[in-house]
């Protein structure tokens, strides 16, 4: 049964399916506005109380601006106190930080129609970005963060116009909650490491969108198994499948790790940072303890064929944040019975690289992604 919120308005009770991303709590306090000054919405929203707009949809989007604005200038300022950490401590306090400031933002809230129409005036229709984030409509009022709204909005335009990927000769088209390969550098790395002899099969661990499995197969492997838990990413791989024309070379299947059998090739993109996530979003970013490189490396010898390679693609951005050592990736390495063949490494080409103003600038400008050609020792 889907969670429920309910509220006083105009001296009657609501009630409607609450809709959280993030498994957000249903807000204990709610008050009905159709307009608020900013300075007067942000101490009700950060001293815990939501705000469910009635006014019309342009403002409401103009608020979400304004407070967004504030919230940028609350955590600049908290993160000044904090300083000077160590770098795993400013990177918990960074999260920390941030968390807060994504609590309060999802605390502005917007109603959605049994047919995900908003209810408001001057609204946009939001209906189809609903539909492909959510399926179809189960006919119950709801009500969710703009924040989240507007999420579900910019993934359905991105859906829509496609991420550019040179390698593919085509693009990528990211569904809402699958992680999108802006970050071209280990795109790239796929496209350009040799292939090990006689590739005629390839498995892709934790496929996404399905990038890594498409380059292979335009690169001429002529069967590739990608693998998933999550239904939007597998949704995700078929879409692109389908689009670039490669559905006949690549087979998706959900399990978690590794499919049956060997292949001479196991790829594995797996999240570089060992932290919590805190939405389904960001487990394509956060492994929690390292399970999934953990388990990926303790698994690759059993699934290589005779003389095959497994590569895994990784930064070291968790070594240089003090989350992680090269110690501890070359004695997972060791115990998994396998020894490195090779590595190719390239530098992170994104904005926050440059950006000094980032919190964990140090960290990013040192940043190296990594191709580990790997085999059975």
């Amino acid at each position: 049964m889907s969670t429920q919120i309910e509220w006083l308005e105009n001296g009657q009770t609501r009630r409607a399916r609450w809709r959280s991303e993030a498994a957000l709590p249903v807000p204990a306090a709610l008050e009905c506005v159709h307009s608020i000054d900013p300075d007067v919405a942000w101490p009700m929203l950060a001293g815990g109380a939501a705000i469910l707009w009635r006014g019309d949809w342009p403002t409401a989007r103009r608020l979400m601006q304004a407070l967004t604005q504030r919230a940028d200038r609350e955590a600049a300022r908290a993160w000044r106190a904090s300083l000077p950490m160590a770098p795993a401590e400013a990177f918990n306090r960074h999260r920390e930080i941030q968390g807060q400031r994504a609590a309060v933002l999802a605390r502005l809230l917007v109603p959605l129609g049994p047919d995900y129409k908003l209810p408001l005036k001057r609204e946009q229709d939001v209906r189809q970005a609903c539909r492909d984030a959510w399926g179809k409509p189960d006919g119950s009022n709801s009500v969710l963060a703009l924040r989240e709204l507007l999420a579900v909005v910019s993934a359905h335009e991105w859906r829509k116009k496609g991420v550019p990927v040179a390698a593919l000769q085509g693009s990528i088209h990211p569904h809402y909650g699958v992680f999108s390969p802006v970050r071209g550098e280990y795109v790239d790395l796929v496209a350009k490491a040799p292939l090990p002899a006689g590739c005629d099969l390839a498995f892709d661990v934790g496929t996404g969108s399905g990038v890594l499995a498409l380059i292979l197969a335009r690169r001429g492997v002529a069967r590739v198994i990608a693998t998933d838990q999550d239904p939007r990413a597998l949704a995700c791989a078929a879409e692109n499948s389908e689009k670039l024309g490669l559905t006949a070379a690549v087979t998706l299947q959900k399990c978690d790790l590794f499919p049956e059998g060997r292949a001479p090739l196991v790829v594995c993109n797996p999240p570089w940072v060992p932290a919590q996530p805190s939405s389904p979003i960001e487990y394509a970013v956060y492994d929690p303890d390292s399970r999934m490189l953990r388990g990926f490396l303790g698994g690759l010898r059993a699934h290589l064929a005779a003389g095959g390679e497994g590569w895994l693609i990784i930064s070291d951005l968790a070594e240089h944040l003090g989350l992680r050592s090269r110690d501890a990736l070359l004695v997972w390495i060791a115990d998994g019975g396998l020894r490195v063949l090779g590595r190719i490494d390239t530098r992170p080409m994104h904005p926050k690289a440059r950006d000094a103003s980032d919190p964990l600038h140090v960290a990013r400008a040192a940043e190296v992604t990594s191709l580990w050609r790997l085999g059975a020792a």
